[in-house]
Order: structure tokens, then sequence, then C-alpha cells
């Protein structure tokens, strides 16, 4: 501690002689005195002419030399080490050579925008993945991604790449640079829409010579969307591919080329799925998948070694591409099949129903918002019948009526496995709903039915919705007691009879 010592004088009245005449001292002239030398004076008799007073006090004062001194330790030489190492990472990562401590305070420290060819391979901490995610996205699903931020954070960099590619303008090194580093870590990819080639202006002379060409030729764009198969080649993890071609947010530039799945995509992405022997979940969704796309996409897939789910939801597809599901039924492993909002009637759901009585792997079928009727339903109930392994099936908005809930009812009676049924929007009318009341009756498997605006009777709708309290009520008790069979309270409980 620095500072001048300055020894003032302090004046104080001398005790040398006590007069017993003279008024005692003040309390405030105690505490400015102080605490008095122990040395006795003697009261009787002066002190000497020349002796000095012996009670002076030396008083300390502390004047400080410099304004911003700082009592900080310094800095230990590990912590400047660390601090070094964090501000040139970059240039030159150093990681795991260090202690465990000592690499959680450089990656507690590290910018989330350090290039991606430093941190990729280096970097395997979740929370500093997770800060990467949080700083970029405001909103981050890391369940989606398999719990792992690392695996959301490549995921989404390369999906974000997608969707911003334009052909024939940006590079394809961009995508395909980033492949060694994210080929480990990618497990999924979701990409709701591909940009289309950037359409110049063209000269009058141009356009009259193209408009006598269109009426020879077919119309098809010169370039298509960005071809994903050195990508999916790379990527050695990947098990489900979710696509959409089309544009978002295109506003006042909205031209029905935007959202064109061309013959060239389509042969281009029936090859890259059929080479991915890892692909385990297939969508491709609101891209206008026709009948004759629809059959070679599923050509591709046929015999597939690891594909357990196929989504060609909101498309064009009508019985001719019914009839390939149909076949892709016989030839995988396929769990689940989604083709609602379709174009699919009564032949494309016979095809369908053969395939399905016969299968023995397929647990979910969606055909909700097609067209099937009475045709189509009542051949999916004959092959219910027979089914030993579909738990759910949607059939909603497909102008069924008595006549397919006559035989579902038929079905309810006898299924021990389907546990979802969706039969909404359609007209089963009241004799129909009192029937599936009937079916209900015995059956004890059937947890989940939805028959909204499907003009059934409300009484009948009531008794089949305490039907399913009660299935649901066993289930979970087998759930917890795997020996219980039947409770005696519900069965013998007129609340819960559905007769």
């Amino acid at each position: 501690m620095q500072g001048t010592l300055t020894p003032p004088l302090v004046s104080v009245p001398s005790q040398s002689t006590v007069s017993n005449q003279g008024p005692p001292p003040t309390a405030s002239q105690i505490s400015n005195v102080g605490p008095q030398p122990s040395k006795t004076v003697s009261s009787s008799g002066p002190l000497p002419a020349k002796s000095k007073p012996t009670n002076v006090r030396h008083m300390r004062r502390i004047i400080a030399e410099d304004a911003e001194w700082s009592l900080a330790i310094v800095p230990l030489l590990t912590e400047l080490c660390i601090q070094h190492i964090i501000k040139n990472f970059e240039k030159n990562p150093i990681l795991k050579q260090l202690l465990p401590e000592h690499q959680q305070k450089v990656l507690n420290h590290l910018s989330p925008d350090l290039p991606l060819a430093v941190t990729a391979n280096l970097i395997e901490d979740e929370n500093y993945w997770r800060h990467c995610c949080t700083t970029r996205w405001p909103v981050c699903h890391v369940a989606k991604h398999g719990g792992s931020w690392k695996h959301m954070f490549f995921e989404r960099h390369l999906e974000n790449l997608l969707k911003h590619f334009i052909p024939g303008t940006t590079d394809p090194s961009v995508i395909l640079d980033l492949l060694p580093l994210c080929r480990n870590y990618v497990r999924r990819i979701r990409v709701d829409q591909f940009l289309p080639p950037v359409q110049l202006p063209t000269s009058p002379l141009t356009r009259e010579l193209s408009e006598s060409e269109s009426e020879v030729e077919s119309e098809e764009p010169t370039m298509d969307h960005y071809q994903l198969g050195d990508l999916v080649a790379g990527l050695i993890h990947l098990e489900e591919l979710d696509l959409v071609y089309g544009v978002k947010d295109c506003g006042m530039n909205f031209e029905w080329n935007l959202f064109l799945f061309t013959y060239r995509d389509c042969h281009s992405l029936a090859a890259t799925i059929k080479a991915c022997h890892t692909l385990k979940i297939f969508r491709l969704t609101r891209s206008k998948v026709d009948d004759e796309k629809a059959r070679i996409l599923i050509r591709s897939l046929l015999d597939h070694p690891a594909l357990r789910e196929l989504d060609l939801s909101h498309n064009l597809i009508g019985d001719r591409g019914a009839c390939a599901a149909a076949k892709l039924l016989s030839h995988s492993r396929l769990r689940v099949l989604n083709l609602a909002n379709n174009q699919v009637r009564g032949p494309g759901a016979q095809s369908l129903a053969h395939a399905l009585a016969h299968n023995t792997n397929l647990i979910s079928l969606n055909l909700r918002l097609n067209c099937l009727e009475d045709e189509g339903g009542q051949a999916l109930a004959h092959a219910l019948q027979t089914n030993k392994c579909l738990t759910t099936l949607n059939l909603g908005g497909n102008e069924l009526s008595e006549p397919t809930a006559t035989l579902l009812a038929q079905v309810l009676a006898i299924n021990t496995t389907l546990t979802s049924i969706n039969l909404s929007c359609n007209h089963i009318g009241l004799d129909g709903g009192k029937q599936l009341l009937e079916g209900m009756s015995d059956n004890k498997t059937l947890l989940e039915f939805d028959l909204r605006l499907s003009d059934v009777a409300q009484e009948s709708e009531y008794l089949i919705g305490q039907a399913l309290c009660a299935n649901r009520e066993a289930a979970r008790q087998r759930t917890l007691n795997p020996g219980y069979l039947t409770s005696p309270i519900i069965a013998n409980d007129p609340d819960h009879s559905v007769e």
C-alpha cells in the first residue's frame, strides 16, 4: 500500500499539572485527546522549564497516488493460456490436449460463429451446439432431431442451404463442401420448398419461336430442381427424407411452374431413394405427384431393405398409383402407408384391400379425403376380416354409407387388432350407426372411433363412446397388471353396458 505519512502535531491541553479547582474535561475533549500514555505524572510541583510535552500522538493519513490502483491478483498462468486458446481457436484449435476442466472453460467461451471446418469434427459437447442452435434459431425442437443438439444444428443448416439453392445460380459446392463435415450427424432431411431456376426475360422473337415449338413438344423447363443424388449418397446415416416441391411466400410472383415436379426430378429422386439403403421414412407431399410419377417412385422402392413408412398424401394419385402401392405392400416390410387427399376410387381401394388381406406388416393405413365410396369401403372391410396386423384405419371423407358400416360392424365383432378407426365426414346414417353399436358390444380392443359428421344418431354415438371408455380402462388395467382380463365391476355395471 503506497502513501505518505505526515505526522501533524495534535495540540492537546497539557496535563502536567492537575488542578483540583478547574472543571472536569468533557466527553468530546476526551475523544479528541485519545488514550493517554501510561506514564504517571506527579501533581505536586511544576515541570521543568525546558521539558517537551510527552503526550503528543502521531496521526497517519493515506493519500492515494494512483486513482486506478487495484488490489486484483495477477491471473494464473493457466487462465492466461486458456484466454489465449479461446482468442486464437480459429487459427489454432487446441482442445483434446487439455484437461477436462480446462476443455469446459474453453467451450463455454467459444463463439458460435466459428467456421464449421474448425468445429464440426472437433467439438462434441452438446452445450456448445445448443448455444449455436439457440443463437441462430429462436424456436428449437431438439426432440425432433433425436434429442441431439449437434444433429439438429447440422440438419437444419443443411435444410436451409437446400431451401435456398437456385439451380444455375448457386454453386453446388456450397452444399457438397459441407458433406464431409455433416455426414456423420444428419439423420433426416426435411425440405419444404425447392426453388426453380431463374427464368430470364425473353425477347419477342424468342417468345414467338417458343410458342410455335410448344405446339409440338411438351412443356418442360430447361433446368430442373436441385438433384439430391450426390448429397444423399454421402449421408451414410440418413433415415428420413421429407420433401415438398414448391415455393413458399411467392406472393405476387405466383406461377404454376413454381410447383412443378418434373419427370426429370422424379427419375432422379427415384434413383436416389433406391440407392439409399438406410432410408426408413420417405415423404413426398404437396408436389402434384400423379399416377405415372407415383409408379416411377414406388417401383424404385420394391424390396427396399429398410423402408418402413411411405407418405404420398396431398397429391394427384389415382387408381393406377394405388395399384402400385398395393404391389409395394406385397414386396416390402412397410409399416405405415399414407395416401390421404388424393384421387383414389373404388378400383384402387380394391387393389389395396387385396394386398391388405394377406399382409402381415402394415399397422397404419390412411385413405382419408379420397373417393372410395362403398365399393372401396366394402372391399377394405372384407380384407379386415382376415388381416391380423392393422391397428389404425382412416377412411374419413370417402362418401361411405350404410353398406360399408354393416360390414365394418361385422369386423368389429371379430377383429382383435384394430385400436383406431376414423369414419368421420361420411354418410353412415342412423341405421349404420346402430349396426356399428352392435358390433362394438363384442369388441374389447378398439380405443378410438371417430364418427363426427357422419349422420349417426346422438344416442348411438354416446353409447359407442361409453364402450370405448370401458375398453380404454381395460387396456390401462392390462398395462398395470398383465394378468388382468376383465374387471367384474365393469362387466356387471349397467352404466358400461352398450345394449
